[in-house]
């Protein structure tokens, strides 16, 4: 008995679907993993879960929606990458560079990022609930909608971030810069 074309791409649909997600370009992945030094690379949809990544150069580096979670990145350079739905959540992100970075809808719920360097950085409906933001810089950062529910702000520069809508139960703010901030006090 012969099989239609319909029931074959019936078959091989949800077996399609059920191959995970790896970067478009494995030189890529490959490069960064062997380097540290992958700037501009296309790194989308990575599965980079609990690697050593510290002090590496991903300045502008495609990391959308990439699994980074629990893996250590400190002292990086990730300035203007994009970020955008990337799971980060634990990840070891202490003085790393973030200046302009797009983490909207990022998850970076309990994510270390001590000294770390947001300056201007897109978090629009990023998650850094419970994160440890102690001695970062945000300033001018856009902070919308953000959860930072039990978030460790001490001492963090939110000069000129905007705060719109930013959920801050529970936050510890104590000694933050929130100077010329917008709605700084959140909901």
């Amino acid at each position: 008995m012969n099989a239609s074309p319909i029931a074959i791409v019936n078959l091989l649909v949800p077996v399609w679907l059920a191959v995970p997600v790896l970067a478009q370009n494995s030189d890529d992945i490959n490069r960064l993993l062997d380097t540290k030094a992958c700037p501009r690379c296309d790194l989308s949809r990575a599965n980079l879960e609990g690697e050593d990544l510290r002090e590496a150069d991903l300045r502008f580096a495609d990391l959308h929606r990439a699994n980074l979670k629990r893996s250590s990145i400190r002292y990086a350079n990730l300035s203007g990458a994009d970020l955008e739905s990337a799971n980060l959540k634990q990840a070891e992100l202490d003085e790393v560079n973030l200046r302009e970075a797009n983490l909207r809808e990022a998850n970076l719920k309990e994510a270390f990022l001590y000294a770390a360097d947001l300056s201007g950085a897109d978090l629009r409906n990023a998650n850094l609930q419970d994160a440890t933001l102690f001695r970062a810089n945000l300033s001018n950062a856009d902070l919308r909608q953000t959860d930072l529910r039990g978030a460790n702000l001490r001492h963090a520069n939110l000069r000129g971030a905007n705060l719109c809508d930013a959920k801050l139960e529970d936050a510890d703010l104590k000694y933050a810069d929130l100077r010329d901030a917008a709605c700084a006090w959140g909901r």
